[in-house]
């Protein structure tokens, strides 16, 4: 859809507003808004700023986001009151823009806050100060960002501000609050397409490992609960059955690669980033030559699995050809099959849903899982079909995961450009490079 623009336009000589309606005003962001400092009153519950949720209650966040936050609970004095309609200056301000605040409460002193006069309406502000543009010309403001120093008041009130009547202030936020709406309803839609994707990738994968591709085989029980059956001329062996002569090695104690000890060439340090995005280029981390002979026990080349074991465990790789030769971290597993096991099935065993169940079931800890004993995990127990069904079964979902893959990048696709229009739209109506007057009252009407 095509929008019209305004009938005449001025220079605003404001460089990130550029040309504005002719009727439109530029002026000072202090003629607009003021800055808060009322300390926090004894009533105010505490507020946390956040560029996803906004400026929301403490308690509100922690359970949005499953984590807590600090709170003040001596010295409240340190903290700012904070009114509805107030926009927040946050540390993170330079990279999102400012918070809209519809609570009453409290917040950090690290904080600038914000009071509207009565001349303007918060909604079109909370666009504007969200937009693209009005965020890079926040950036322009100062070099400390770069340096990790919070916003002041100061930047705020080097930038000047587009000011209109609030009828057309309303009629924007008004045609933008239904634009978005659409827009966001869509994003939803190619996420939930997404997750089915992958959820029915995921059931493909499982059910060819664990049943085989022939509906009509003749199944027996495996013996093993979450198993169940599977196909009667396949075998089903644990782990340790399965890996050939020093098949198994986990990564160095810490203490044995110190950082004092690391290179910036030599012999490579394969580290859990190269297992999780299966990239076997990624790391700078290397070792010498001498210090590579002591350590032979831990070399890893093309060919090999190596599995990560600690933090984000199960995910596994294979080192594919051409891989540079080196040694694994701490945080890595080697695995090497036997003849038995080809890696066209072992390649999908390792992404099925009952494999990496397993592998959470045998791991211990809280946030940061490891894995438990290598006895324990050479105990978990595998399908393992004839060489060439293990092969047919590898092809087959070869060609089943790509079909799958490319419609995840398709939505994947679709989602970029579904917020790249978001973003180009807010940008052209808060600075007026679209005329969107009544829009928004036509498509309701």
């Amino acid at each position: 859809m095509t929008l019209p623009r305004y009938p005449k336009y001025k220079i605003s000589e404001v460089s990130w507003l550029g040309e504005v309606p002719e009727h439109w005003e530029v002026v000072q962001s202090r003629r607009l808004f003021s800055q808060r400092k009322e300390r926090a009153r004894p009533t105010d519950k505490q507020l946390t700023a956040s560029q996803e949720h906004g400026v929301i209650f403490q308690d509100d966040f922690m359970e949005r986001e499953g984590r807590s936050v600090m709170q003040v609970i001596h010295g409240a004095d340190i903290l700012k009151h904070v009114e509805p309609r107030d926009f927040v200056i946050s540390m993170r301000s330079f990279q999102g823009g400012l918070e809209w605040c519809g609570e009453r409460g409290c917040i950090s002193s690290a904080y600038v806050m914000l009071t509207p006069s009565q001349k303007i309406e918060p909604r079109f502000f909370r666009y504007l100060f969200k937009s693209q543009r009005y965020i890079q010309a926040l950036q322009s403001t100062t070099n400390l960002v770069r340096d990790g120093q919070a916003l002041r008041f100061e930047n705020f009130t080097l930038l000047d501000l587009p000011y209109l009547q609030s009828e057309e202030q309303l009629a924007i936020a008004d045609f933008l609050d239904s634009e978005l709406g659409k827009i966001d309803a869509l994003v939803e839609e190619q996420r939930r397409l997404i997750e089915l994707l992958k959820e029915k990738r995921q059931a493909v994968i499982s059910h060819a490992v664990t049943k085989g591709l022939n509906p009509n085989t003749s199944m027996k029980d495996s013996g093993i609960e979450w198993l169940g059956p599977v196909p009667a001329h396949w075998h089903v062996k644990p782990l340790k059955f399965l890996i050939g002569r020093n098949g198994l090695i986990r990564g160095p104690f810490g203490g044995d690669l110190k950082k004092e000890i690391f290179q910036e060439s030599g012999i490579k340090i394969y580290e859990q980033k190269n297992a999780i995005y299966r990239d076997a280029h990624l790391g700078d981390s290397y070792i010498s030559e001498s210090k590579f002979a002591d350590m032979a026990r831990f070399r890893v080349s093309e060919g090999d699995y190596i599995m990560s074991c600690s933090g984000t465990i199960g995910k596994a790789f294979r080192l594919p050809e051409g891989a540079p030769t080196g040694i694994i971290n701490q945080a890595l597993l080697i695995i090497r099959f036997s003849d038995c096991l080809c890696y066209q099935f072992a390649n999908w065993v390792f992404e099925s849903s009952f494999f990496t169940e397993q592998i959470l079931d045998n791991s211990q800890g809280g946030a940061m899982k490891n894995l438990v004993g290598l006895g324990v995990f050479t105990s978990i127990a595998l399908p393992v079909p004839p060489i060439t069904e293990q092969q047919s079964i590898g092809c087959h979902l070869s060609t089943k995961a790509a079909k799958l893959d490319a419609l995840i990048v398709e939505a994947t696709h679709a989602i970029d450009l579904l917020q790249e229009r978001r973003t180009a739209l807010i940008s052209a109506a808060v600075t007026g490079k679209i005329d969107v007057r009544g829009l928004a009252t036509e498509e309701a009407a």
